[in-house]
């Protein structure tokens, strides 16, 4: 059983602190351990993978704390007027997400900073920085566990990653509902604040960009449409584009992709109840976030196609900058088409997943969600 005293009495060990800052963290941490053992059914290695998992969270969590406590001045950083990535999963939002990272002009998430963020990179060393190394390495272990995952997504130390892994260091966070089937703990991120996670997220985003501008973020995660709200009260200048698919498309691929990562560490996967939680999730969130929307705030959104974007990636981007009012200069657009060159070349191909096998009937999805897709996919099949 994962012990939660015991996991935060080993983080503090290891960083050789016991100041967690403010204690919002230990309500999450108690709901995820409960649900974890309550439903998770994991197994030996599902223990393991989970419990270093929250070590890990609670250890950058007290180096985040110490690097405040011996240089206040990182709270007057500003984040200013953020770009954040919504949609559903499996919409093209994390080839988006590198294409926009492709933009120097920009200060995207890395995943080696995400992954340990302290202590904060520096202009000087962030292309040489050790952790980088060490990161690419976690990577190739994560495939090695994880063999069906591979070719999922694009994946590497130096490129974006969600930034659900620092509302993580308040246990407020999507990323653990990616491992394993924790319908109560979900249930319990809907119900929740989640002011917090985003006020410590902030946290986070100071003390990365203090030496190491530039200062004008894209973040991305398409569970953010969990908490649209909370996430504007913390970021009320910010703005969103949001990729969308036709919702047949997108349902099985997203069970594929929790599957691949939920089987390893548990005894056996419920991959119906799986496609039920996630049909329920996100039309949860779809609905959430139109209503959001249609709140008065649909200027600060901007919306980019899958099928656009896949037939004519650059195209697509230069439609989204002239949105967004930006500039998109030669020599970036040059690197966004060599990033997409380069990953469509080495991407495998896996087989179409079936919405059978997650317990999903398409004719029922295309009705459950009309609502979605007749506003924003038109007639995006691919």
């Amino acid at each position: 059983m994962i012990d939660t005293q015991l996991l935060a009495d080993k983080a503090s060990e290891r960083a050789e602190s016991d100041d967690f800052g403010s204690d919002t963290w230990k309500e999450g941490l108690d709901a995820l351990v409960d649900s974890l053992a309550a439903e998770a059914d994991l197994n030996e290695l599902g223990e393991a993978v989970f419990s270093d998992q929250i070590v890990g969270f609670l250890v950058n969590r007290l180096q985040v704390e110490r690097w405040y406590r011996n240089h206040p001045e990182i709270e007057d950083q500003e984040i200013a007027a953020p770009l954040f990535g919504l949609g559903l999963p499996r919409t093209g939002s994390t080839a988006l997400s590198s294409l926009l990272a492709c933009d120097r002009s920009r200060r995207y998430l890395r995943t080696w900073e995400a992954d340990a963020p302290c202590p904060p990179p520096e202009t000087a060393t962030e292309a040489s920085d050790p952790r980088i190394a060490r990161c690419q390495a976690g990577i190739g272990v994560t495939h090695e566990l994880f063999p069906d995952f591979v070719g999922m997504l694009p994946n590497s130390a130096t490129g974006p990653q969600e930034c659900l892994l620092l509302m993580a260091l308040d246990f407020r966070s999507a990323v653990f509902g990616g491992m394993a089937l924790l319908p109560s703990y979900t249930s319990w991120l809907r119900s929740c604040d989640m002011e917090p996670a985003y006020r410590y997220h902030k946290r986070v985003l100071k003390l990365l960009q203090w030496h190491c501008p530039p200062t004008r973020w894209w973040l991305k995660s398409p569970a953010h449409m969990l908490s649209i709200g909370a996430l504007s009260s913390v970021y009320p200048d910010a703005r969103f584009v949001m990729s969308h698919r036709e919702i047949t498309s997108v349902l099985p691929s997203v069970c594929a992709l929790k599957a691949a990562l939920s089987t390893p560490l548990t005894h056996s996967l419920d991959q119906s109840a799986l496609g039920q939680h996630e049909q329920l999730l996100w039309r949860g969130a779809l609905e959430d976030l139109i209503e959001f929307r249609d709140g008065g705030r649909e200027d600060r959104f901007f919306d980019v196609s899958f099928a656009a974007l896949q037939s004519d990636p650059i195209g697509a981007m230069e439609t989204l900058y002239r949105q967004l009012g930006d500039d998109l200069p030669a020599d970036t657009r040059d690197q966004m088409a060599a990033w997409w060159q380069e990953n469509s070349a080495d991407r495998p191909q896996g087989r179409r997943p079936d919405p059978a096998d997650f317990g999903l009937d398409s004719a029922t999805l295309r009705q459950e969600f009309s609502f979605y897709d007749s506003r924003f996919v038109h007639n995006d099949n691919a």
